[in-house]
């Protein structure tokens, strides 16, 4: 792999990449498939998730995101169960947002910001809960802006 300066902008930086035909043609598909503008875009697109996936796994970077659960709220305990962990972390979230679905079901979607490991244990410790049917962790390296000085992560 090569790098060398571009005239695309400032901060951008070219690279070239081989790749086999076969993964090559894939790419292709792919680009036209998912409406991106050319190989870049998409290369770069799978760069950054590969980098967020492994500092969600791996770092303390902080990073945003979400935690998206979905559970059968007429489980005994359940309500007070999340609502207890999501208050014993509320330097971490920020916010919930709960769609009522079909059969006493419940999808909660929660706003999180946090070192990344920290936002791994409280999405394990929320899907974990019994009653909780699925549940996943979305995270990005774009962090909230603060919303007042009071922010412990700067």
């Amino acid at each position: 792999m090569s790098e060398q300066a571009s005239s695309r902008g400032p901060g951008v930086k070219r690279i070239s990449v081989s790749l086999p035909p076969a993964v090559f043609d894939e790419l292709d598909r792919l680009v036209v498939a998912r409406g991106f503008e050319n190989r870049s875009q998409a290369i770069s697109e799978m760069i950054h998730q590969s980098l967020t996936d492994h500092y969600q796994d791996h770092g303390d970077r902080v990073m945003a995101g979400t935690i998206t659960l979905f559970y059968d709220e007429s489980k005994p305990g359940l309500l007070q169960a999340l609502a207890e962990i999501e208050r014993s972390h509320i330097a971490e979230v920020i916010s919930k947002q709960h769609v009522l679905l079909e059969d006493n079901h419940t999808m909660e979607v929660i706003l999180v910001q946090g070192p990344a490991s920290r936002l791994k244990a409280i999405a394990d410790e929320l899907i974990t809960c019994k009653g909780v049917r699925s549940g996943k962790l979305t995270i990005s390296s774009a962090l909230i802006p603060p919303i007042h000085g009071r922010n412990g992560y700067r």
